[in-house]
């Protein structure tokens, strides 16, 4: 079966000159992906008549499906409609199927109908209208020599409804697409050239009709499966298999698939088995916290936080002692023990987890230089401390830390279970 290929264009300065960030391309791949069909270039044209009638011609020679978004407002800077009437030879007219649903659209808004927003109804004449259910600039289809271009709005929820309801159905119309299925596999607490040795056998020996790509981000990797076929069963069952096959190498290390998040996983554990936890934090400033809670329903398993700061309010809210304070420092294995125990006892909860370290990018020395970090973890079966040295990135150590944290609270809790 031929392999069905597709780039996406995205159009505008204001993305070229990091005003905003382009998520559209990364959505839009996942569901061409999704749908068997492969993107093999993403391109990035800012508001130049001469570049972006380039890279549709450019696109078209590579290309089969050519998606364009951005450029479709009613103001004179957005250029996309123009020039693709220009590109494919065709006048802009007025689409009175258009027309009828800009008018609707700001009637039902109690809006006067502008001029200027009526050209939102002028259309390339060689086009197919796609409606726009959630915006004016209406979607349009053209089709050349087998090629398809589709020009959609770059606002993120109008593309992505257009996208959904109407050019993915009307692709499978048009092209004889294969079957492909993706499994995300997401691991935590091993590094991805860790990974790739422990499991280089089990990878050397997947069939010919299934791929294995790393991801990696801030201390996890996620091993994406992607086979391709001609029945959807089949790949499922194929790629299941192998999956079976990669537990006894790397289990210990996998918290879960496809869109499960680290701290809804954990979530799950804590409440299929009645525990509970609350954290007491430093470096992190509340983002442990933050990333517990942002599961739904975690007040079923979280009862707290006490963000300790300074050194007083560790004293004060945490009853970690001066002396090892003063001895020690806030950043010392002592220290994020008691902190993690107290906060525990004080709150009444299963679990204690904590967070002591220097996030930088200043307040480093010789013998704690930034990055150091220590997490705390206490149940009723003792406490212990685990140092980690990270980068010299602020906002990264912050999201590290917390990651760490999660996954020393995954691996007790497995133990917890494993005693009951």
């Amino acid at each position: 079966m031929k392999e069905i290929t597709a780039e996406i264009i995205t159009i505008g300065d204001e993305i070229l000159y990091g005003q905003i960030v382009d998520t559209n391309s990364q959505w839009m791949s996942g569901e061409l992906s999704d749908a068997g069909i492969k993107t093999i270039r993403k391109t990035t044209v800012g508001d130049v008549p001469e570049d972006i009638l380039q890279s549709f011609s450019e696109a078209e020679g590579r290309a089969d499906i050519i998606l364009i978004t951005g450029g479709l407002g009613p103001t004179k800077d957005d250029l996309t409609k123009p020039l693709l009437a220009e590109y494919f030879n065709s006048p802009l007219i007025i689409n009175e199927e258009a027309l009828a649903e800009v008018k609707d659209f700001f009637e039902r808004r109690g809006r006067e109908l502008t001029a200027l927003n009526k050209m939102q109804a002028e259309l390339p004449e060689v086009c197919t209208k796609i409606t726009n259910r959630m915006g004016t600039a209406p979607g349009m289809w053209f089709e050349k020599d087998g090629k398809v271009f589709v020009s959609m709005p770059g606002v993120p929820i109008e593309m992505k409804t257009i996208m959904l309801e109407e050019v993915i159905p009307k692709l499978h119309l048009v092209f004889n697409t294969p079957v492909i299925y993706h499994k995300m596999i997401k691991t935590i607490g091993i590094g991805e050239s860790f990974l790739s040795e422990i499991i280089e056998t089990w990878e050397d020996n997947l069939p010919e009709n299934i791929k294995l790509a790393y991801l990696p981000s801030a201390g996890q990797v996620k091993l994406r499966l992607t086979a391709k076929g001609d029945v959807l069963s089949k790949l499922i069952e194929a790629v299941d298999q192998q999956i079976e096959k990669l537990k006894p190498l790397a289990g210990k290390y996998i918290y879960g698939y496809d869109k499960t998040y680290l701290p809804s996983a954990i979530g799950q554990l804590l409440r299929e088995n009645g525990l509970t936890i609350s954290t007491a934090e430093s470096c992190t400033g509340g983002f442990l916290a933050h990333q517990i809670t942002s599961v739904p329903g975690s007040s079923d398993y979280f009862q707290g936080s006490i963000l300790s700061y300074a050194d007083e309010v560790k004293r004060s809210e945490l009853n970690v002692s001066k002396q090892s304070l003063t001895e020690h420092g806030a950043v010392s294995e002592i220290v994020a023990v008691q902190m993690a125990e107290n906060v525990r006892k004080r709150l009444g909860t299963s679990i204690g987890l904590s967070t002591t370290g220097i996030a930088g990018p200043d307040g480093g020395s010789e013998e704690k230089p930034v990055g150091t970090v220590w997490i705390g973890y206490s149940d009723e079966n003792g406490s212990f401390a685990r140092k980690s040295q990270l980068t010299t990135d602020r906002l990264l150590n912050i999201q590290l830390t917390a990651n760490i944290a999660l996954n020393i609270l995954r691996v007790e809790m497995l133990k917890i279970i494993a005693l009951e």
